[in-house]
């Protein structure tokens, strides 16, 4: 794609990184000369994102080789099941590519069998103090019975639950659980060994961006630019990090926080009692002479991902100045204004974006629903709703790889809904007292 783009004008090939041990970077033969001088420098910094920050510790630094092979075992595939039938699958496969807990890559979270299971949260029959001759008036023995059953029937639904707890790695429950053909297994397996391999890529876009582009802006303006390149670098870096308002650029909010960071603690603008000082002046002409930037943004690179990075270093101060305010078009003009310059909500906002890359947090709650093998998915709100359309789709493909019904649960505006696909049909209904309970739940 990119090459045909590059081909028929319709895009030029900048930089091509590749995390790995060692990195692969690669240069188009046809760039100018200065355009290759900033390619080094802002890859070179990318690679060192790669190697030091934290998020990308558990990466595959052999994934050139892991990817290679890869492809050899999807050709087999190919050639025992056929290209149409095998294209087919990876389509699905890939269009659930980011059903996965980009963090289990940090810690354990599926417990196994042999594991003590978590106590369920269901309570005995209620009882009302009573004296001994008012007892079976004031607790009818019928309605005990009845709550006692359903608590039985409660525990043992929980006791056979699978999983054992509501699991994020969706990809992985169906690769366990699912009744798969091994060549269908092994390219959902691919799929999300890739997945993993590339999410942390996503989860520190804006952090890697702008170290990158903060670097190749360093080296280019104080060692690498000749004088009659100065023009053409500074037309090619501000379109790197041209932001529009109401805009969205990884590159510009990136490489500006960075140089931010740089500022503060160089004059250390940071601490309490920095954050005492007089609003009127003050603040503006602070400056104890720390010479802790450089320290500081390399510790940042390497301990934070971006939802992090938003939420502790983009201050108040920093939108004002940059004007990073929320913006949307008039309804009587057409024209872009702006719509909140409260800082909490824009930072809120961001982070949302950012948060599981603007995706909806999916949990498998039941392998088992209503005891008919039926594959239950709830969405864990957290304050953002997810779009009706995906859901359906979303559940066609899972049908593919589950073969049998599936549902998800998700809150729409105050209600929530269960959406639901048989394999023939779509329906969406209301969860109500009496609509069956999966044998987790999630907030």
């Amino acid at each position: 794609r990119l090459r045909k783009q590059h081909h028929y004008g319709l895009g030029r090939i900048y930089e091509m990184v590749i995390n790995n041990d060692p990195c692969y970077a690669y240069l188009q033969e046809s760039n100018a000369l200065v355009d290759q001088k900033l390619v080094i420098a802002h890859v070179y910094a990318h690679c060192d994102f790669f190697k030091n920050n934290l998020w990308f510790g558990q990466t595959n630094r052999k994934m050139m080789d892991e990817m290679a092979n890869h492809s050899t075992r999807v050709r087999k595939h190919i050639e025992r099941q056929g290209y149409d039938v095998v294209e087919r699958w990876l389509d699905v496969c890939i269009s659930l590519e980011d059903q996965i807990d980009p963090y289990s890559v940090f810690m354990k979270r599926e417990a196994s069998r042999s594991d003590p299971a978590p106590k369920p949260d269901v309570k005995g029959p209620s009882r009302f103090a009573a004296k001994d001759y008012m007892d079976r008036w004031i607790n009818p023995p019928a309605i005990i019975e009845a709550e006692e059953k359903k608590r039985q029937d409660e525990l043992a639904k929980f006791k056979h639950a699978n999983p054992l707890k509501p699991t994020r790695d969706v990809l992985s429950y169906l690769i366990e659980n699912a009744r798969l053909e091994d060549w269908q297994a092994d390219c959902l397996a691919i799929i999300r060994e890739e997945a993993y391999y590339f999410a942390p890529q996503g989860m520190t876009k804006v952090m890697n961006e702008g170290w990158a582009t903060y670097w190749h802006s360093k080296l280019m303006t104080t060692h690498f630019l000749e004088s009659s390149e100065v023009i053409d670098y500074a037309d090619h870096h501000s379109g790197t990090v041209h932001m529009p308002p109401g805009g969205f650029n990884p590159y510009k909010i990136g490489v500006e926080m960075f140089r931010d960071i740089e500022d503060r603690w160089n004059k250390g603008k940071f601490g309490p009692e920095y954050d005492r000082a007089d609003q009127l002046g003050e603040k503006g002409r602070w400056d104890k002479g720390l010479g802790l930037g450089r320290e500081k943004i390399f510790e940042v690179r390497r301990l934070y991902n971006d939802v992090m990075f938003i939420d502790e270093f983009m201050t108040d101060e920093f939108i004002d100045k940059h004007r990073y305010y929320q913006y949307g078009r008039d309804p009587h003009t057409g024209q872009l204004r702006i719509v909140s310059r409260d800082p909490q909500r824009i930072r809120q906002s961001l982070m949302y974006r950012l948060t599981n890359l603007g995706r909806p947090f999916i949990y498998v709650v039941d392998g088992n629903y209503a005891n008919r093998g039926e594959l239950y998915l709830a969405h864990q709100h957290n304050g953002m709703d997810i779009e009706i359309k995906y859901a359906v789709e979303t559940l066609k493909n899972l049908h593919k790889v589950w073969q049998r019904p599936c549902h998800l649960q998700a809150r729409i505006d105050d209600d929530t809904m269960l959406f639901s696909f048989d394999g023939t049909q779509a329906k969406q209904q209301t969860i109500r007292e009496d609509t069956s309970k999966p044998a987790h739940e999630v907030g």
